[in-house]
């Protein structure tokens, strides 16, 4: 799960332990960081709000309801100005992101409101009780879409605010619903942001691997092959119960491994140690205060570079040990057993938005960045299966690789995968981002505008201006308010 979700762990019996943050990275992988406010910075952040949300937009006779967390910020709007709604995610919304970030800037320019609303079964905003499977058949694309419908028209008329014209933004997760959102309800909003957007929903994402490899690529081919190096020593050593066993001294582990399964999940998470680096590589979250901030594909590269380190299985141990005590974790736990414990825990507790991300892997997108391609140098014992078996292991029987690919099918029929229908929308994405695999990269794949970062890391042109940001980066920001001018100039 994201690294960037560090939290602790306090629950009811049973006792269920906390994902650790290199766990953690693998099952909210999308998840865009808040801001920080720099500490020279004297700024309000806006009050949480609620709204009566509906509970199941798609049963007229169900009117039970619950509410819906948002945040407000009305600082420029002097009641001439469009709407901007910044859409909620696959973690908490955080009102720093209401006062700070490259729309707000627009805002301010555009004598914008700007609000931010909570997606469902996230954050604080909770539809139920717990996260049972018969309550988690409330969490979807298709409801929260309907949420930003029924929170626009609501809104609108209890302030008065009819003849504005809202836009949407989000980045990762949210970045596809605000694209989804103008081709579903195009009467509602006059365009959208979509950034660091997936588009096609897909069960083996082995390109995201693919991208990691070429990403890294360009700082080091050395690094490349050191890696690999690494890794096939890594798998010949976990053939044999010695070789485990040493396995679990060099990578600190939390305890034996004791299945051909933790040794995936070992493999998967020393895979993990570069992927999480790579996506988020030079993004300004240094800004919010990230533990990880400092650390690029450059400081990994150069431990991996490093002959004085001793062999590349040293230097692999040096990567895990260094990013261990970057985000204070004590041992690395490779129990898949442990893991998928944790995240059958149906309460409102630290692991409650990774059991509802990965329900929605599992029901909607896929996206598993399994290690089935051979144009990558992390092995090959993280393979599609052992994502998608995930699902039965978690939800039960009835999800299993069959019942993943219809999903994941009947929402690329609901969406049109890459074959976009809607107009008005700017789609952005960083060429050192995985993700931009699954969406629009090029201008030759849609009619729409597309900005291609060279060098841009997942959803780096959202983040506030700092010093060392990219030449390309600042161009992305400068076309995106371009694009709104446009657009609101057009009505």
């Amino acid at each position: 799960m994201d690294r960037t979700l560090i939290i602790l762990l306090l629950c009811i019996a049973p006792l269920v332990q906390s994902l650790s943050p290199l766990t953690k990275q693998k099952y909210l992988r999308g998840f865009v960081p808040p801001p920080k406010i720099h500490p020279s910075r004297l700024l309000t952040l806006p009050q949480p709000q609620w709204f009566d949300q509906k509970l199941d937009h798609f049963n007229n006779q169900d009117t039970r309801t619950w509410k819906q967390r948002y945040f407000v910020n009305d600082t420029f709007f002097d009641g001439t100005g469009p709407i901007f709604l910044m859409i909620g995610g696959e973690g908490p919304a955080d009102a720093i992101w209401s006062v700070e970030g490259q729309w707000i800037n627009y805002g301010q320019r555009l004598n914008a409101l700007c609000i931010q609303l909570e997606h469902r079964f996230y954050g604080d905003s909770h539809p139920t009780s717990d996260l049972s499977i018969d309550n988690l058949r409330y969490l979807s694309s298709a409801q929260a879409l309907f949420d930003l419908a029924y929170f626009i028209q609501s809104y609108t008329d209890s302030m008065k605010l009819t003849g504005r014209q809202w836009i949407t933004f989000g980045g990762s997760y949210p970045g596809s619903l605000s694209a989804w959102f103008r081709l579903k309800y195009p009467h509602m909003a006059v365009a959208a942001v979509s950034t660091s957007a997936p588009l096609l929903a897909k069960v083996d994402f082995q390109e995201y691997l693919e991208v990691v490899t070429q990403s890294l690529t360009t700082v080091s081919s050395t690094c490349i092959a050191n890696i690999a190096d690494a890794f096939d020593h890594v798998l010949d050593a976990v053939q044999t119960p010695a070789g485990q066993k040493m396995m679990q001294k060099t990578f600190q582990l939390c305890g034996p491994l004791q299945s051909s399964l933790d040794v995936n999940t070992l493999l998967s998470n020393l895979a993990g140690l570069f992927e999480g680096i790579v996506q988020y590589s030079g993004d300004n979250r240094g800004f919010e205060g990230a533990k990880d901030s400092n650390v690029t594909m450059d400081t990994l590269c150069t431990i991996m570079n490093n002959d004085l380190i001793g062999d590349n299985m040293a230097r692999l141990a040096a990567v895990n040990t260094f990013l261990m005590n970057v985000y204070g974790q004590s041992c690395q736990d490779s129990s898949y057993n442990d893991t998928i414990t944790e995240l059958r825990d149906t309460t409102w507790g630290d692991n409650a938005a990774a059991r509802a991300w990965t329900y929605q892997t599992c029901t909607e997108f896929g996206w598993y960045q399994s290690s089935d391609s051979q144009s990558q140098p992390f092995g090959n014992l993280f393979p599609l299966s052992y994502w998608v078996n995930q699902c039965a292991d978690i939800y039960g029987p009835q999800f299993d690789a069959t019942f993943v690919a219809n999903a994941v099918r009947s929402t690329n029929d609901y969406y049109g995968d890459l074959s976009y229908a809607a107009d008005r929308v700017i789609f952005v994405n960083g060429k050192v981002d995985p993700w931009h695999a699954m969406g629009f990269y090029m201008q030759s794949q849609t009619p729409n505008l597309v900005v291609y970062i060279e060098g841009g890391a997942h959803c780096s042109n959202m983040y506030p201006d700092a010093p060392n940001d990219l030449p390309s980066v600042r161009d992305a920001r400068m076309v995106i308010f371009s694009f709104l001018q446009k657009v609101l100039a057009r009505g």
